[in-house]
């Protein structure tokens, strides 16, 4: 990429002039200080993707200058250059952050070179640091979709987790809650966002597989074992571990990684020597694990040493004020994947999503609105774009009422106009009764009643 620009730090212009021409001739852009205090103005006014900097200036020496660079932009490489350097010197700078360290005169080809590689570093850099905020943004803990009160006290604990120095937490709930999306939320938000987030499914490998994945092995371990292996443990050092449908582990392996929880350190399978590490360990499970250590399933100290923190992730059905949210994230996430322009869902539409009761949970969700925007090409959606959910809709036999969504306005609405639509005409078809509502909409009573005061919705106290 030749548009990079470079800024030439010297106090001699004869100097600053050769490396210009040198430079430009390669197709860079190059700007010229004379002092640190002109250096330190152009890199606050402009963006440089790489400085030759002078060691010593009329005005301030280069390290002074290199601190103040690295500290305001640790992206940028700097070249330190110097006519009277000393090992010492070329030391000091490199701890500072240089890039590289070169001797007066610099040749031509040499400076050819390095400013190539020192460009392609600050390339890496900026890309590391992208990436990461990018992670960062799509797993934060703000970015857990949901305003329902089940899912504020989630978000509590998640905050109050991210400041915590506390290494274990034990997510429990039904498959598809989102437990994979809470544990990325808790790391990305931590201190230890910028190490990293390794994950494994219990039960999807055999125990031996497993102590290997986790722990790691020696050469010569086993009969496969050609080369040594870190372990994922030793991988996610300084970061997270994720341990997935951990309730299906072996006893032999839940021995293990007790013995990991207390110390701290393993050992390779085959090896001898104790690695110590620092992870933060977060286990999930599908399962009672309290009824499992009453059956003798699994390890009451594991269990234990495992709930130091937590954290129960509801089930959709006891958070359906979040489905229409929801299902707008999951419409936005997949318009940017398939290059679509669907603007949202009908009050009909929504309306059928509130009456369903979800038992595949938030992932059944994501893959309805996957299908239907692979199948859909339209700017809205609509009730009939939904053919899995017109029988739920339904209503039972015994109270009469007509089919949910019928009557709702097809439109550009808000999350919270669609929704107060919904409530509204369910209230309508029972006849205020927010019992029968309530039941129509697939949610408990007192978040119907939150809702209606929300709202200012009439509709008797009848039960």
């Amino acid at each position: 990429m030749k548009n990079e620009r470079v800024l030439v730090v010297d106090d001699e212009q004869l100097i600053r002039w050769s490396l210009r021409s040198g430079l430009e001739e390669e197709g860079y852009t190059v700007g010229e200080a004379g002092s640190g205090k002109e250096a330190l103005a152009a890199l606050a006014q402009d963006d440089w993707d790489l400085v030759f900097l002078d060691h010593r200036l009329p005005d301030t020496t280069g390290l002074q200058v290199l601190e103040r660079i690295h500290a305001d932009n640790p992206d940028v490489c700097v070249v330190m250059m110097t006519a009277f350097g000393t090992v010492e010197d070329a030391v000091q700078a490199m701890k500072l952050g240089a890039y590289d360290y070169l001797t007066k005169p610099v040749r031509p080809d040499e400076m050819v070179v390095v400013a190539a590689k020192a460009l392609e570093t600050t390339r890496l850099r900026r890309e590391v640091r992208r990436l990461r905020a990018e992670r960062q943004d799509q797993f934060g803990k703000f970015k857990i979709v949901g305003t329902s009160p089940a899912m504020a006290e989630v978000l509590a604990m998640v905050e109050k987790i991210c400041a915590s120095p506390a290494t274990t937490v034990l997510l429990e709930g039904e498959s598809g809650t989102g437990k994979n999306v809470v544990a990325k939320a808790i790391h990305y938000a931590s201190p230890r966002r910028d190490a990293p987030f390794v994950n494994i499914t219990c039960s999807a490998l055999t125990e031996s597989l497993l102590e290997s994945e986790l722990f790691g092995h020696e050469r010569g371990a086993f009969t496969d074992a050609k080369t040594q292996k870190k372990g994922l443990l030793e991988v996610a050092a300084g970061g997270t571990a994720f341990l997935d449908e951990i309730g299906e582990m072996g006893p032999a392996m839940q021995a293990k990684l007790l013995r990991f929880l207390e110390e701290k350190s393993f050992k390779r399978v085959g090896g001898t020597r104790d690695i110590k590490v620092d992870v933060r360990i977060i286990a999930a499970t599908n399962r009672d694990l309290d009824q499992d250590v009453h059956d003798g399933r699994f390890r009451q100290d594991l269990y234990y040493r495992l709930e130091v923190i937590p954290i129960r992730i509801p089930p959709l059905r006891e958070r359906q004020e979040d489905i229409p949210a929801l299902a707008q994230h999951f419409l936005d996430e997949f318009n940017r994947e398939l290059r679509r322009e669907t603007e949202g869902l009908t009050p009909a539409a929504i309306a059928l999503l509130l009456a369903h009761d979800w038992p595949g949970n938030v992932r059944e969700l994501r893959n309805v609105i996957e299908r239907v925007m692979i199948l859909e090409d339209k700017h809205v959606i609509d009730a009939g774009d939904l053919p899995t959910f017109r029988k739920t809709a339904e209503p039972s036999g015994d109270d009469g009422a007509p089919e949910v969504g019928r009557r709702l306005p097809v439109g550009r609405l808000s999350l919270d106009e669609l929704e107060r639509a919904a409530i509204r005409q369910a209230l309508d078809a029972s006849g205020g009764n927010q019992v029968r509502a309530a039941k129509l909409l697939g949610i408990s009573r007192d978040t119907l009643r939150y809702r209606i005061k929300k709202y200012e919705l009439g509709g008797d106290q009848g039960s």
